[in-house]
């Protein structure tokens, strides 16, 4: 008997919706929308900052205030160790010749953090407080961004991948940065991080943390 190739393919899908190729679920998702406003979300640990829940008219999100200039982070998720992924998007606002920093890490405190530089035009690798490595990055001002971090066991070593693109636009194929490791990273929560440099609120939103192969 002949299958029509319509049918075919309607096979096809089923077969790959049951099989170990489709997308595992997420480890971890915040969309803060759920979370008590006026302070930090429950489940998540704050390192320092006045970090809190607001909304606007598009929904709720996490600010850090403009004030005071330092770096502060908050950890979020489950502790997770390699062959993972963490997404999340940032809003930040240039003033003057002063700009804002922020990023995404995996692996605790002292683990691989993605960081935009805005003042430097820089996407860097962070390891703990130790800048490893960095590339040309553009951002834009009054728009939301995406980072995504990856840290991944490939052959003896680790790979750790970072991607950063404006919200709305399709995610990146490759990743715009790539840092090679020898040493097995620790596990930890993911982080997020601010430096309001510019003296206005950074804020952050849509948290996913996924397994990846």
């Amino acid at each position: 008997m002949k299958i029509c190739r319509p049918l075919l393919l309607s096979f096809f899908a089923i077969a790959l919706l049951g099989s170990p190729l489709r997308a595992a679920e997420p480890l971890y998702k915040n969309d803060f929308e759920s979370a008590e406003g006026g302070k930090a979300p429950s489940g998540m640990m704050v390192i320092a900052g006045d970090f809190a829940v607001k909304q606007d008219k598009d929904g709720k999100y996490l600010e850090l205030p403009g004030e005071p200039l330092d770096t502060f982070g908050m950890l979020f998720g489950p502790s997770v160790k390699d062959d993972v992924s963490a997404t999340a998007r940032f809003f930040g606002t240039k003033k003057g010749r002063k700009l804002p920093a922020f990023g995404l890490s995996l692996n605790g405190v002292g683990g691989y953090r993605l960081q935009v530089s805005a003042a430097k035009g820089a996407l860097e690798f962070f390891k703990g407080d130790e800048s490893k490595l960095s590339v040309p990055y553009t951002w834009t001002s009054d728009a939301w961004t995406m980072l995504r971090i990856t840290v991944r066991k490939s052959g003896s070593g680790w790979v750790v991948e970072g991607k950063a693109w404006a919200a709305g636009s399709p995610e990146p194929e490759k990743p715009l940065i790539i840092l090679e490791e020898p040493k097995e990273p620790t596990a930890g929560r993911a982080g997020l991080w601010g430096s309001p440099y510019s003296g206005t609120p950074i804020r952050f939103d849509d948290l996913v943390i996924e397994p990846v192969k």
